[in-house]
């Protein structure tokens, strides 16, 4: 299975219909700054699998039903979404990974410093922050799921795109 992670969007939705149709992920999850931009998201590709949680610049306008921590397991991968906000990662990661443990999770996906790094903790916790996929050097990230388990990892740019056109 092929998931596209982005973050961070921010009313730019280019990057990421162009993610889609590039790569063409089984699943996108969409870690909020905007919720609506994800929605539209979801609208635009209605056949792909889809999950998202808000970010702190959608308080004010996030459906009631939005929650702020999402815990599913993908094909049989405890995945931990977050915005990241509430976890302090402009700080460090240490609460981040903490929660991450205590949900029992293989993954950890989370945005809001919109700097993009992929990583795998000693314990063999993948790590994920796609960037920001809404500003001037956009990026997003991708994770292929094998035998229930994290396969491959990566950030992808729009160098990415533009060497695959």
């Amino acid at each position: 299975m092929r998931i596209l992670v982005v973050s961070d969007s921010h009313g730019a939705k280019n990057f990421m219909f162009r993610c889609v149709e590039q790569f063409k992920p089984d699943m996108i999850l969409h870690l909020g700054d905007y919720y609506s931009d994800g929605e539209e998201l979801h609208e635009r590709f209605p056949q792909i699998r889809f999950a998202q949680v808000p970010g702190n610049c959608d308080l004010s306008r996030m459906p009631l039903s939005a929650r702020r921590i999402l815990i599913p397991t993908i094909d049989g991968v405890v995945t931990y979404m977050t915005h990241g906000d509430l976890q302090k990662v402009k700080i460090n990661l240490d609460i981040l990974k903490l929660s991450g443990r205590k949900a029992g999770a293989e993954l950890v996906v989370f945005g809001h410093t919109h700097q993009s790094f992929c990583e795998q903790t000693d314990d063999g916790m993948w790590v994920l922050n796609p960037g920001s996929c809404g500003y001037i050097h956009p990026s997003a990230g991708i994770v292929e799921i094998e035998n229930e388990q994290v396969s491959f990892c990566r950030i992808i740019t729009g160098q990415d795109l533009y060497e695959q056109s």
